[in-house]
């Protein structure tokens, strides 16, 4: 039997950037946000930013990944310190001496005495010990090898500060192996001395990478590549230097002098610095930090956590975008994935492209004033998602309610008519079925089955069977919606339902009530008609005043702009009239409401209400003024009040509205 063949497949997270499959960015989450933050008072701008600061559900913002950097940083600090390498050296001159003091104490000649006292009598400073064994002759070669082998760790670990990795590839290093970095270290320097004395360095460049390229893994494409990559490791050994006590720098320049046995590396190595901090002054080099932790560091090790640190520092800066011509392309990604992982990454450019996608899409632009708004679009979207929010209360407190279909071809009256070529109405499927099963026995009374009064062949309709519903066309309506703008709309948190309640029925009429003219009309000091734009970005009025008065004298002009329409009024508020009209168009304010302000807002109510008006009261508050005030003036002219909590108040208003079409409707 043939052995069948099959692949093995592997899955495993892609790598290769952003996620191809990942859907696009969903705005409408973003929009929402936006919209509420716009709403209670905020710019479109600051809100944009809010969001990104704050992030949603299933994306992290940038204060929780600025969050984590910090947190990061501060664990390092606080789990790490710069001894790594003082310890490893202290602990291989130990097992040297105490090795060379096994072999001496075997060797019965003069010379091993006066080699004991000096072994005995070395310093207690590690550099010092190892300065003053330098040319110590050792007995035992075990002893030996260990001190040899701290001469070439310092080299390792100074090599491994500039250059990551150094010290895993050059231990066991033979002397051909130090010369070759010597010779690459003498080079740079020549190619860095002639950048800095600004020389065109191209040729310089491609010589030095032919030659020395196997030291530089990051494969630099030009001079200042190279620069770049160095001096971020140099600054960070010099950060590395900075950070250690004086007692322990003292100690480092010493033991630096042993560095392969010879001081040319440490001054090769000066070299580099010094031309290094000239092309790139500003990467702090003269910064430390205060490690305070348990787990020690080498030198090479220590450069790099200080790296690590210097980036999660401009990281942090990035994520706060409080500085002058911020914005989300100067987060370094790549940074950001090495540090917290690449969930991370994905967040933030996330971010990013919603930020891009908010403009790209026309649902943020410029104002004349060079200020971020709303675009008409994003209005659009914003509204039909809080119409959203209110169909599904209204569906949820009275059995479901389509909207988008409910009487779209008028309201049913019971009776049915013979289908005509173009109605659009239901059919009447039992009279069309009564109707064919008429026709079908007329026209062949033997297909009906004796005794069991069955038709044979059945019963097939014909076009004249059909009958649809017969419906009465909705009347136009002209709807004025009085919203309170007063101040204690804004101190008591109804700012934003209001506005809401605004969009949402806007939102309807301009998309399934075509006929209808909408007036948004705001009142407090005094009244005036506003565009929902306009509306939206209202800031919170601290003026006092509730005058209703000019807000009906406002809807009767509208109401007679459209004078075969059915007026309807949608009052708003959550306060008494405490300010009307005077004779010369001033507006007059006095607490508690004047009877002056009483009776011009009833004569105008009274106006209203002879017009033929529908109106409807939405009081916001339970003061015992308000509620009989609300009470008498609906009582005066046949109208309702709803009194809906706040989260409600938008099905309240849009809820009312279609009740009154249906109303209407069948009158």
């Amino acid at each position: 039997m043939a052995r069948s063949n099959f692949h093995r497949a592997r899955y495993l997270r892609y790598t290769g950037g952003p996620d191809p499959l990942a859907p696009p960015v969903d705005l409408r989450e973003a929009l929402d946000a936006i919209g509420d933050d716009v709403m209670a008072g905020g710019s479109p701008q600051a809100a944009m930013r809010e969001y990104l600061r704050r992030g949603s559900e299933n994306m992290r913002g940038l204060d929780e990944l600025r969050e984590m950097v910090n947190k990061r940083r501060e664990e390092i600090l606080k789990s790490r310190n710069l001894n790594g390498t003082f310890e490893e050296i202290r602990q291989l001159l130990d097992d040297a001496v105490l090795d060379e003091r096994k072999q001496l104490a075997r060797d019965l000649d003069d010379e091993a005495r006066f080699a004991e006292m000096q072994i005995q009598n070395l310093p207690t400073s590690t550099a010092q010990a190892v300065q003053d064994l330098a040319n110590y002759d050792w007995r035992s070669p075990e002893a030996k090898e260990k001190y040899d082998k701290i001469k070439d760790l310092l080299g390792r670990e100074l090599l491994d500060q500039r250059f990551a990795g150094m010290k895993e590839a050059l231990e066991g290093a033979t002397e051909e192996d130090r010369q070759r970095i010597a010779d690459m270290l003498k080079d740079l320097n020549e190619l860095l001395a002639a950048h800095n004395r600004g020389e065109d360095t191209t040729e310089q460049f491609g010589e030095f990478m032919d030659k020395h390229g196997e030291f530089f893994p990051e494969n630099p494409k030009n001079t200042d590549e190279l620069i770049d990559s160095l001096a971020a490791r140099a600054a960070a050994a010099q950060q590395f230097y900075n950070s250690l006590s004086d007692e322990q720098r003292a100690e480092l320049d010493q033991l630096s002098q042993q560095a392969f046995g010879s001081p040319d590396l440490m001054n090769q190595l000066a070299q580099m610095d010094s031309q290094l901090q000239q092309a790139r002054p500003g990467m702090g080099w003269g910064e430390g930090q205060d490690f305070e932790g348990g787990q020690g560091m080498g030198m090479g090790e220590g450069a790099g956590a200080l790296q690590d640190l210097a980036e999660l520092e401009s990281l942090s800066e990035q994520l706060s975008q409080q500085y002058s011509g911020a914005h989300l392309d100067d987060v370094d990604l790549d940074a950001l994935a090495r540090q917290l992982g690449a969930d991370a990454a994905v967040d933030a450019r996330t971010l990013s492209e919603l930020e891009k996608a908010l403009k790209d899409q026309g649902l943020l632009e410029k104002g004349s004033d060079g200020q971020l708004r709303l675009s008409p679009k994003a209005m659009r979207q914003l509204g039909q998602s809080i119409f959203k929010d209110v169909a599904e209360q209204l569906s949820g407190r009275g059995g479901d309610r389509q909207t988008r279909r409910s009487g779209q071809a008028g309201e049913p009256t019971g009776s049915s008519r013979e289908w005509e070529f173009g109605d659009t109405e239901p059919w009447d499927v039992t009279r069309t079925v009564s109707n064919a099963v008429l026709r079908t026995i007329s026209e062949d009374p033997d297909k009906l089955h004796a005794g069991n009064g069955m038709l044979r062949d059945g019963v097939k309709i014909n076009v004249r069977d059909v009958e649809v519903g017969e419906t009465e066309a909705r009347s136009q309506a002209a709807v004025a919606l009085l919203v309170d703008t007063s101040f204690s709309m804004w101190l008591e948190n109804r700012w934003t339902p209001m506005k809401r309640t605004a969009m949402a029925l806007n939102h309807l009429i301009s998309t399934r009530f075509r006929s209808d003219e909408l007036e948004l009309i705001s009142f407090g000091h005094y009244a005036r008609t506003l565009e929902m734009s306009e509306l939206i970005g209202l800031d919170g009025m601290r003026q006092q005043g509730t005058n209703l008065h000019h807000a009906l004298l406002l809807a009767q002009r509208h109401f007679r702009k459209h004078p075969n329409a059915q007026p309807v009024v949608l009052i708003v508020t959550d306060g008494e009239p405490t300010a009307h009209l005077l004779p010369g168009g001033e507006p007059f304010f006095y607490y508690p409401p004047h009877p002056a302000t009483l009776g011009a807002t009833v004569r105008e109510l009274d106006n209203v209400a002879r017009m033929g008006a529908q109106v409807s009261i939405f009081r916001l508050g339970d003061d015992p003024g308000l509620v009989q005030f609300v009470d008498q003036m609906a009582r005066r002219v046949s109208g309702r009040v709803v009194a809906p909590d706040l989260d409600g108040l938008g099905a309240a208003v849009v809820g009312d509205y279609l009740g009154g079409k249906r109303r209407r409707g069948r009158r």
